[in-house]
């Protein structure tokens, strides 16, 4: 009894009791934590009409949600959400609770305050629409924005004006075929405030690079991550962590982790670089992002099924269906639109309608992906208000319907972010399900216990004393939890490198333990001079090692276009807590307990 109070009022054991109790704050286990946490909201979803949002910092989240009810029915878990929502109907009604979490960061200290904010909405099953375009014709009635004269405090200015004008377009029928998803991705509930990474939770991993001959300065790779995340942003997924690495020959590597989004849609999406021009013979009238003020994503101006040109059979047997959007031009785009086009001869058309001379071509990374006739009536004038039309072909009309609307929205991504500044190469693309994450967890925990376990038998075998064995697991343990606290500190992804990384600290661990017991064990009085050269002795020891392994560690920081990062950062952390923290509380834990 007398040595225990001895060991707990030592100062080296004190401190790494604090370190302890900090962790545990830090890594903030709650297992009563139910729901489905939501991962991301989908854009023009029903749930982003409700005003349902993301994670303010998916690689930190701060604030996230967790659902916990679906219209009465208890939410414990991601499969609960999937299983509630498949029953769902067209126009069913959805009434979603949730719980915020609101995680302090002051100074981004990390803190480990914390509020929880009660919400409800109301969200309702959209339909998915097919279009029938019928032989029959009707009149509706379209919004341009020309340009006028007004005189303003007598001075005559053009201006801007909106008018309504008709136009006899094919008629057209809608039947429902399917539902929408209500457009949000989510996750079982964090248990604990660390973040698995995407080994763990399941998801895709985007390795990129500059294609062969590109030149790419640092101004260019943040130009290319910003656009990327532009991108990712109006997909719907806001907040994704797109990081620029390296690997040990100098190379330069943009990696993006998604979970749960379809592997081929992250693939069209990252790997195009996006540049978008529309042309009039070889004049370019106006590029994407830069001569775009407002691209239409609304249903009242943007269709995936163009009511002017209904669907059809073409060659081979394939359908196809052209989709429709408007997009809003800057004005210098717009004068050099009528500059051009007032060079241009008037033609007459099919039906009597009289065009230009040359068509609006539209270019997406160098092939055209379709042509525009210009009507007479925009010769010379700066036209701002201009629409969009593009293909999608399919086995069926169902299948032309679906990927014109694929193809719509890729187009619409591209039209509003821009270009890159270099074409991107896909290098490596790795798909995780969450069930193997799940495995990969489990099995991650057999190990750790496994290895404590087997450690223990090794020490009871190799000391014959229980006294021993006892503080070298707990110091074993210790370093585990200070290792996890870290993580949960820092917000560091909790992959398997990184778990390979703990299981390598706690090997070091346990080698530097044995060689202080061995020293503080060996024969010969037991002195206070004796202990210090024998505890000067091993410290010399593990201080050699400790520089070593750093220093072996350095290289795989950026070893493998950084995927190796985690076990690195994860190791060298480990080691230097427990040479700082750890071995001097055992140091101490052993001299009490072996004093006669």
């Amino acid at each position: 009894m007398n040595k225990m109070k001895k060991i707990f009022t030592s100062w080296r054991v004190i401190v790494l009791i604090v370190l302890l109790a900090f962790s545990l704050l830090f890594i903030r286990p709650d297992f009563s934590n139910d729901g489905a946490a939501v991962r991301f909201v989908l854009k023009n979803s029903s749930a982003a009409d409700a005003g349902m949002k993301g994670p303010l910092e998916t690689d930190r989240p701060m604030v996230y949600e967790v659902i916990t009810d679906i219209n009465g029915n208890r939410v414990r878990g991601a499969s609960d959400f999937a299983e509630i929502v498949d029953g769902l109907l067209v126009g069913d009604t959805v009434r979603l609770k949730t719980n915020s979490h609101f995680m302090y960061d002051n100074n981004n200290e990390r803190t480990v305050s914390t509020f929880v904010q009660e919400k409800s909405y109301l969200l309702t099953v959209k339909p998915i629409y097919e279009t029938i375009v019928l032989n029959e014709t009707e009149v509706k009635i379209f919004e341009k924005t020309i340009e006028v004269n007004k005189s303003i405090n007598g001075t005559f200015m053009l201006v801007n004006k909106t008018i309504n004008y008709s136009q006899e377009v094919p008629k057209t029928i809608q039947n429902i075929i399917g539902k929408e998803e209500l457009g949000i991705k989510v996750q079982d509930a964090p248990k604990t405030n660390l973040i698995k990474g995407l080994d763990l939770q399941g998801g895709t991993r985007v390795m990129l690079k500059p294609a062969e001959g590109e030149k790419v300065n640092d101004e260019d790779f943040e130009d290319i991550i910003s656009s990327l995340k532009e991108r990712l942003d109006v997909y719907g997924l806001a907040n994704i962590p797109v990081r620029d690495n390296k690997d040990l020959l100098g190379n330069r590597f943009i990696s993006i982790e998604v979970a749960g989004i379809n592997e081929e849609e992250i693939k069209e999406l990252l790997s195009r670089q996006g540049k978008f021009e529309a042309r009039i013979g070889n004049e370019t009238v106006f590029i994407g992002g830069r001569d775009i003020t407002y691209v239409c994503r609304s249903a009242d101006c943007s269709y995936a099924v163009d009511p002017r040109k209904p669907c059809g059979m073409i060659d081979n047997g394939l359908y196809q269906c052209s989709f429709m959007f408007s997009i809003t031009l800057s004005q210098d785009a717009a004068d050099r639109f009528a500059s051009i086009t007032d060079k241009l001869d008037v033609v007459s058309g099919e039906g009597g309608t009289d065009y230009l001379s040359e068509k609006l071509l539209l270019y997406l990374d160098g092939e055209m992906v379709d042509e525009l006739n210009i009507v007479s009536d925009l010769k010379g004038k700066p036209e701002t208000s201009i629409s969009i039309t593009g293909p999608g072909t399919g086995q069926t009309q169902q299948e032309a319907i679906i990927e014109s609307s694929k193809q719509m929205k890729k187009l619409q991504t591209v039209l509003k972010t821009g270009s890159l500044p270099v074409k991107l190469d896909i290098v490596n693309i790795d798909t995780i399900s969450p069930l193997l994450g799940s495995q990969f967890v489990r099995n991650a925990l057999i190990v750790g216990i496994s290895a404590i376990l087997a450690v223990a038998v090794v020490v009871v075998f190799r000391y014959r004393e229980i006294k021993i064995t006892f503080p070298i697991i707990a110091i074993m343990t210790s370093e585990a939890i200070m290792l996890l606290g870290f993580a949960g500190l820092t917000g560091w992804n909790l992959d398997l490198a990184a778990i390979a990384g703990i299981i390598v600290a706690l090997g070091t661990g346990v080698d530097d333990l044995i060689i202080i017991t061995d020293e503080t064990m060996s024969k010969g009085a037991f002195s206070a001079s004796s202990w210090k050269e024998r505890i000067k002795r091993a410290f010399y020891i593990i201080t050699a090692a400790y520089f070593t392994t750093f220093v072996a560690m350095l290289p795989l920081w950026s070893a493998g276009a950084g995927l190796l990062r985690g076990f690195a950062v994860v190791t060298i952390v480990g080691i230097t807590l427990g040479v700082l923290f750890a071995r001097p509380a055992y140091a101490a834990i052993v001299e009490i307990l072996l004093k006669d």
